[in-house]
């Protein structure tokens, strides 16, 4: 019997934008676009990110809450470029912009990122931190169980979620942007099997892969719900505090996490991993040839696949055979 290909860990990660897909190993990053002329559009450059170079961002736990940062402000710099592709021509620039470009000296676009970005933060912490929290605070004066209602709260927050996941799923806007998100994922399971990176074994590879933002997502809901239980405060403005103090701890420790598990493939990792696996059928979707073409683009850009599957599956590859799966030296 034909034995089950093991992953190896590449070190590549990425996100879907607008009509395309980036692509980041280390601090090297590429965002490739498939323009409205047809073209496939790359842009290679390096984020090297806050604190860059700095041992507290190789500190466990730690190092979690800057990747996160990192991870947000780069993710908000490439949608913006790859809508740039898609901004209407004719747009004129608004008051406020002029106002912006001139108290700051042209850099009005980096100050609304800045600020998208951190109500984008604060509206995640009102929706799935302390929403749950007052609304089950609502049954405290019927309930004097404490564990209880932090049973509660951690129901509420995982409902919400649910809502929110399977509610932004089901927007037509979103529909192609989860289709890249399935073909960035694709590459990276194609390359981690061992298969050359060609369109033929993306489209076969899975869209389901353990470093996932949604599984990270579901891991902070998770981890949440586990330190609320057990840190216990009675003073409800301790408990929004703490809430709210926690969330770098809860960021730290979810990374770890799915750290781990892209790493890993025991069966605790496993099981960790399931539930944010199984959320990612509604946040990917199955992209057609032509986007797989631009994710393949936006890897090769940073990353010597070939080099990658010598190094570790112990091949070089034949042109020959581009469209087949490889066999790798057999095992001793």
């Amino acid at each position: 019997m034909r034995k089950k290909k093991v992953s190896h860990y590449s070190g590549i990660g990425g996100q879907a934008v607008l009509e395309g897909v980036m692509m980041k190993n280390k601090d090297d990053y590429a965002v490739a676009i498939r323009k409205p002329d047809g073209e496939i559009d790359v842009e290679v450059d390096v984020f090297k990110g806050t604190l860059h170079g700095k041992k507290i961002k190789e500190i466990p736990f730690i190092r979690g809450i800057f990747n996160f940062v990192d991870s947000m402000i780069l993710g908000m710099k490439t949608i913006n470029y790859s809508a740039s592709f898609y901004e209407d021509e004719e747009a004129q620039e608004t008051a406020v912009d002029k106002a912006l470009n001139k108290i700051s000296g042209g850099k009005a676009e980096k100050i609304m990122m800045s600020m998208v970005t951190v109500f984008s933060v604060v509206l995640a912490v009102g929706l799935f931190i302390l929403l749950p929290y007052f609304l089950s605070s609502l049954l405290a004066q019927n309930l004097r169980n404490a564990s209880l209602l932090a049973i509660i709260e951690g129901a509420i927050r995982i409902v919400i979620f649910l809502i929110y996941v399977v509610g932004i799923s089901l927007m037509k806007d979103i529909h192609r942007l989860y289709q890249y998100h399935g073909a960035e994922h694709k590459c990276i399971n194609c390359i981690e099997k061992g298969r050359p990176l060609t369109v033929h074994n993306v489209m076969r590879s899975s869209r389901i892969h353990k470093r996932c933002g949604t599984s990270f997502m579901f891991l902070v809901i998770f981890v949440s719900i586990i330190l609320f239980f057990f840190i216990r405060v009675d003073n409800p403005v301790y408990k929004v505090l703490l809430r709210i103090a926690l969330i770098p701890v809860i960021a730290g420790i979810s990374y770890e996490i799915i750290r781990l598990a892209g790493r890993s493939n025991n069966i605790l990792v496993q099981m960790i991993s399931a539930p944010g696996m199984l959320l990612q059928r509604l946040t990917t979707k199955e992209p057609d040839e032509s986007m797989v073409e631009v994710a393949i683009a936006s890897v090769e850009a940073i990353f010597d696949w070939k080099a990658y599957l010598k190094d570790e599956f112990g091949y070089e590859i034949d042109e020959s055979w581009m469209d087949d799966e490889p066999k790798p030296e057999s095992e001793s």
